[in-house]
């Protein structure tokens, strides 16, 4: 999808590639201010549509209280961001490279803002689940070409990873960040503010962004592989709405039929990536062994990270009643940890290894996820503080690890597909945490007793009847305890696979984190 790598080496253009820079927009030289100045604009994008993944989890409990969504809806109003992303975003880089990187960054940033303000001003939770879908197709257009566009900045190997390493720490940090954000926003403002708050960021990077980015194409033989778009997409939702209507509704005949769609098109969409020359998924990646394990780390990583944010979200305004505000501030240690870590993450995997590092990441984001059941009804927040900080040094040194190793660990000619598949991994892992481990604590949460479908939508309801809202509570942190649980589960199992399948050293870049 892109011609960068963070390992710092610049691959070999693939037969029937013709990179083409105008002339009069050419690279700026190494380290000159206005590359400098153009990943300044470049991060922007990026912060944004990592921030969007998880802005909404504390603006959720009011958001319920003016749409009323199901809580179907409400899953689908998180997620669908984050599935689209990650159906479109080998594709949009693949477009990038035909009308220009530059040129898809900016229509993409357009189309994200004109979605931020029907989203901010959505009259039902339909319309907000449109409109995150259209931001969900804007971000897959930034992600790709604002990591792209590093390379041609940085045509210095050293300069173009310690860029990739900020580049890298910004779109983990922003996760993490999101919350926070949203909750200052929504003390002062109410909940359609937190999209509001990319128009400005977007204003910049459309005004600045012709003047200090270069343009970049490619010439691609072959036109776009559109059914394997419309496999990948039609083969997920499916599948994931299945998994939603199960947790909401119980197993019944949609629940299995829709599923067992979803999986037939899957099926489907990875035989004929098999046969292309050129798959929009290459397969063939996966056989190598530190590739795996670098995916892999980032899926469940993400998994866990979104459902933990998301979960402990409504736990701290629903549960304890503090304020978004105040929320937003719990979340501050784990914020800062997985930013520091994110940029140190390459400097502990030249010196200690990186099948040490990861399994220690890992082992980490496990033991901070268990930490949470430390945490109850009327107590054990300190259980939290700790957990969350613990976690996100885990969260940290493992995402900045993912694409130096998942391309370092591939031929040059093949950077490209590594990098689009470590994007991909990213905002799936985010997605399907929010669909499986959200779908899975809700279920626990309704199986505890005749409540409405979610805890806010409960304690709205429950009126003068303190014994429901007490027993709601008790049956949400038992959901959010098992949700945690299980993520913690498959961080160990992915840290055992590190140990045992990857490589003990694979070569990260000498740049980022240093």
């Amino acid at each position: 999808m892109t011609d960068v790598e963070a390992g710092g080496r610049q691959p070999a253009e693939p037969a029937g590639r013709v990179s083409t820079v105008r002339p009069a927009e050419s690279a700026p030289a190494a380290g000159s201010r206005r590359a400098w100045l153009g990943l300044a604009v470049l991060l922007l994008p990026v912060l944004l549509v990592s921030m969007d993944i998880s802005v909404l989890f504390l603006a959720m409990p009011t958001l319920t209280v003016d749409l009323d969504p199901s809580a179907a809806q409400q899953l689908w109003i998180l997620d669908i961001y984050g599935f689209l992303i990650a159906g479109l975003l080998i594709t949009m880089g693949n477009l990038g490279d035909r009308i220009g990187r530059r040129n898809i960054l900016l229509v993409g940033a357009t189309i994200f803002g004109i979605a931020s303000i029907l989203a901010a001003f959505a009259p039902s939770a339909a319309v907000l689940i449109i409109a995150r879908a259209l931001m969900g197709v804007g971000g897959a257009t930034l992600l790709p070409s604002s990591l792209a566009l590093i390379s041609t900045l940085f045509p210095d190997a050293r300069e173009r990873a310690a860029a990739i390493g900020v580049w890298t720490a910004f779109f983990a940090g922003g996760s993490a960040v999101g919350p926070i954000i949203g909750g200052m926003l929504l003390h002062q403002f109410w909940w359609g503010s937190v999209f509001l708050i990319n128009i400005p960021v977007l204003l910049i990077l459309l005004a600045f962004g012709p003047f200090v980015l270069p343009e970049h194409r490619a010439g691609v033989r072959g036109p776009l592989d559109l059914p394997s778009v419309a496999l990948s997409i039609g083969g997920i939702l499916p599948l994931v709405y299945g998994i939603k209507h199960a947790a909401a509704d119980g197993v019944d005949a949609q629940a299995i039929i829709i599923s067992l769609l979803g999986v037939v098109i899957l099926t489907v969409f990875v035989r004929r990536q098999r046969h292309l020359d050129e798959p929009l998924l290459d397969l063939r990646l996966f056989s190598r062994a530190g590739f795996s394990v670098a995916i892999g780390s980032s899926l469940v990583g993400m998994m866990s990270l979104a459902a933990m944010s998301y979960l402990t979200s409504i736990y701290l305004q629903s549960v304890t009643g503090r304020d978004p505000l105040a929320a937003a501030l719990f979340g501050i240690p784990m914020a800062v940890a997985v930013f520091v870590c994110s940029m140190s993450g390459a400097r502990f995997g030249r010196r200690f290894g990186t099948r040490n590092t990861f399994v220690f990441a890992l082992t980490a984001s496990a033991a901070g996820n268990l930490m949470l059941l430390g945490v109850g009804v009327h107590g054990g927040l300190w259980w939290y503080l700790v957990g969350s900080t613990i976690a996100g040094i885990g969260y940290g040194l493992a995402f900045t690890l993912v694409s130096d190793v998942s391309v370092s660990s591939v031929p040059p000619e093949r950077a490209g597909s590594a990098v689009g598949i470590s994007e991909t991994s990213f905002e799936l892992g985010n997605a399907l945490g929010l669909a499986l481990l959200g779908s899975l604590a809700a279920l626990i949460f309704r199986s505890g007793g005749d409540y409405a479908a979610t805890l806010g939508e409960t304690i709205q309801k429950a009126g003068d009847n303190p014994a429901l809202i007490e027993s709601a509570r008790e049956s949400f942190v038992s959901g959010m305890h098992i949700a945690t649980a299980v993520g913690a589960t498959v961080l160990i199992a992915m840290a055992m696979i590190a140990r045992f399948a990857s490589p003990a050293r694979v070569p990260v870049s000498t740049g980022a984190g240093h």
